[in-house]
């Protein structure tokens, strides 16, 4: 049996999120591919991970024996975490672009997982792990658009999770999802509807793919 874990940032619910939308049909494939199997799910914006503190980041360098009762209780946080990211098959991770960034929760999440000599360094242990993400934002950030110097989310979970984690990545980019609430969008509203098609069919045919590769 195969294990996803699926991280929601999204601090809107639903259908009215972008990429909970594109991850929840990621996820229907791959359930439907797995019935079976298990997924372990956190929705970060309705159960936050408590940002870094001196205490669980100072416990990763520090000998177990050596730990004060406030460093293992926050580093035991961090360990369930990096268990989980260690046991998946395969990750989702849904992104929405906030103010150029990815939120603050999966920062503060990637920053719980990132531990130098374990998940990151010469051998990372979740090494290998393919990992989707559904970078949705309100614009258009592509290469050759006028913005395309604002674009950080994308370039930094590949520093991050490709380059640190060491994880397979992919991405699905849904964007220009306020043309349809924006009236200065609307000439855009087709391009984006073409966007929103064609990332739900990267979600149900990426999900399809993956798990017949890990299922072979």
């Amino acid at each position: 049996m195969k294990t996803l874990l699926h991280i929601d940032s999204s601090v809107f619910p639903g259908e009215a999120s972008s990429s909970r939308s594109v991850t929840a049909a990621f996820r229907k494939t791959w359930e439907e591919q797995h019935p079976e199997g298990t997924v372990i799910y956190r929705d970060l914006a309705a159960d936050p991970v408590p940002h870094i503190t001196a205490a669980a980041w100072s416990a990763g360098y520090a000998a177990p024996s050596e730990r004060t009762p406030e460093q293992s209780a926050a580093f035991a946080a961090r360990v369930k975490l990096i268990e989980e990211l260690e046991q998946a098959d395969a990750v989702l991770i849904g992104a929405p672009m906030y103010n150029f960034s990815i939120p603050s929760t999966l920062k503060a999440w990637l920053d719980s997982v990132l531990l130098l000599g374990r998940t990151a360094g010469q051998t990372p242990s979740a090494q290998g792990t393919p990992v989707i993400v559904v970078a949705s934002r309100g614009g258009s950030y592509a290469p050759g658009t006028p913005r395309e110097g604002y674009e950080f989310v994308q370039n930094y979970l590949e520093a991050i999770l490709k380059n640190t984690l060491g994880l397979e990545l992919d991405f699905i980019v849904p964007e220009l999802t306020m043309a349809p609430r924006n009236p200065a969008m609307s000439d855009l509203v087709p391009l984006y509807e073409a966007s929103r098609k064609r990332a739900f069919e990267d979600a149900t045919t990426k999900a399809k793919t993956l798990a017949e590769r890990l299922a072979a």
